[in-house]
């Protein structure tokens, strides 16, 4: 069963025309799968006695976030095609268990945990700082809603993925140009935390220098296009999103703040200990989503588009190789630094009134046991998990000249519109020299990616600053790091209209 959250076209002008107005209409939308298989799956076999009660297993609930691409091969693609149903176990206390699995659709994660501490939903998906708002939570009155930190679904090291983008219009180039302005952002979001950061040291007071409103991410689009506000603050995929469909531009990118951001699951912790095998069965679905899109990332990229509305390039820009977040389980001290920032920078708002919580506090509401179970189940390992979540990036041959690509961090990428695999090249100069040859027959591209030469992150090849060094390319996400370099190599800080020229 398809279910398309947002929209029901494959038409990507469809899609831009009509995206925010559908999202702001669909932010609870459920689908229900029932399951009552006899199907038996050996990897989630449970060791239960027959005669334990197995009632509360029976109805699932999955809170999760499509447009969120962060979430997606964890939410959407294990959702549709249907990987959690067929590893729920069949055996022991489960046997004849008539699953009921539902999930639903939210464009933060808040509404999640409001219904995860109401007791509706199970198991949900979202970012650091809503997870530790809900990890939180679940601990406040009688803490008989606790909540556990079960895994990862992507994460970036240093908070690549969050962003600032203003009007396509507009003069700002920078956050300090902001003040007296109106910005908005998510609150209680992951990209929250982020603005806040970034705010503070520009050394703006969002109490005096600016005004700071909350606004859901269809809303935030809606009001840029109209010039309503003078910037909006996302979390992942809007701050590259935005800037793709050609109504804004991206000013800060949270990957110079340093700070590491994640988006994860959480589990209610009544249901993790009173159902494990199912709870593990769950963890084993996305480590088992995860390897179908490092598989085919262009395939699933063009799935999760038709079940989201996220343009596929925007998603592959993410999650495929190379791309601007790890797709990684694992729960280490990257992830734990960023729950602990998250704890933080709430207790610096005053928004934690146990004044006895402190960030540490988050190491012990981390349960690493399911995933552990989950690999082991598959033949893997979480070492063997990270490794390959590290290691995914663009190797081969320049689809151009047949040269080696052996250093991703130069490499250039071309989608062109219709075709169901991404071109590379081993740098942006033969990048450009193809993209000569695919427009002479009549070819256009969907999205040029090159890569950050510093940092490795992909980047927009129209919005990327070049530095020309007697011909050998290299690109960046900040004209700052362009220039320094530029001055240090020898080097001239070009556009993509002058890289185009050396095709």
């Amino acid at each position: 069963m398809n279910t398309n959250f947002f929209f029901s076209s494959s038409n990507k002008n469809t899609f831009r025309k009509i995206a925010f107005a559908a999202a702001a209409g669909l932010m609870g939308t459920t689908l229900i799968a029932c399951s009552g298989s006899s199907k038996k799956s050996d990897s989630a076999s449970s060791d239960s006695s027959p005669s334990e009660d197995a009632s509360m297993c029976s109805k699932i609930h999955i809170g999760t976030q499509d447009q969120v691409i962060n979430t997606a091969v964890g939410g959407a693609v294990v959702r549709e095609l249907k990987i959690f149903e067929d590893n729920l176990p069949k055996d022991g206390k489960y046997k004849d268990l008539n699953y009921q699995v539902e999930w639903s659709s939210y464009t933060s994660g808040p509404p999640i945990t409001n219904k995860m501490m109401a007791g509706q939903i199970q198991i949900g998906l979202m970012g650091d700082f809503p997870a530790v708002i809900n990890l939180i939570k679940g601990r406040e009155g009688s803490g008989d809603t606790k909540t556990v930190f079960i895994g990862t679904l992507a994460y970036s090291p240093n908070g690549a993925g969050n962003a600032v983008v203003v009007p396509i219009d507009s003069k700002v180039t920078n956050l300090s140009e902001l003040k007296g302005g109106t910005v908005s952002v998510p609150f209680g979001s992951a990209a929250h935390g982020m603005v806040l950061k970034a705010l503070k040291d520009e050394g703006i007071d969002t109490e005096k220098d600016l005004t700071l409103i909350s606004q859901a991410p269809e809303v935030g689009g809606s009001s840029l296009q109209k010039n309503q506000i003078d910037g909006h603050a996302d979390f992942v995929p809007f701050g590259e999103l935005f800037p793709y469909r050609g109504f804004a531009k991206k000013i800060f990118d949270g990957a110079q703040t340093g700070v590491p951001t994640l988006h994860g699951i959480t589990v209610r912790e009544d249901f993790a200990k009173s159902c494990p095998e199912v709870v593990t069965a769950f963890m084993q679905s996305v480590l088992e989503a995860n390897q179908k899109f490092t598989d085919s990332p262009e395939g699933i990229s063009a799935q999760i588009e038709e079940w989201s509305g996220i343009d596929k390039e925007v998603v592959y820009m993410f999650l495929g190789p190379s791309g601007l977040q790890y797709l990684s389980p694992e729960i280490e001290e990257v992830q734990l630094q960023a729950l602990e920032n998250s704890i933080a920078t709430l207790m610096s708002l005053g928004k934690i009134e146990n004044k006895e919580i402190k960030p540490s506090d988050v190491r012990g509401w981390i349960d690493a046991t399911y995933l552990e179970k989950a690999a082991s189940n598959l033949n893997t390992s979480v070492p063997d998990q990270i490794k390959k979540g590290k290691e995914y990036l663009i190797t081969g041959d320049d689809a151009l000249d047949g040269s080696a690509i052996t250093n991703p961090k130069n490499a250039g990428q071309i989608w062109i519109e219709g075709e169901d695999k991404v071109s590379n090249y081993s740098s942006p100069v033969t990048m450009v020299k193809a993209l000569k040859k695919f427009k002479s027959e009549g070819k256009e591209p969907s999205a040029l990616f090159v890569h950050d030469m510093n940092k490795g992150w992909k980047l927009f090849a129209n919005t990327a600053y070049f530095v020309d060094t007697n011909g050998e390319v290299t690109a960046f996400l900040l004209k700052s790091d362009a220039d320094k370099y530029a001055k240090t190599s020898g080097g001239k800080v070009i556009d993509f209209e002058s890289l185009q020229s050396m095709g």
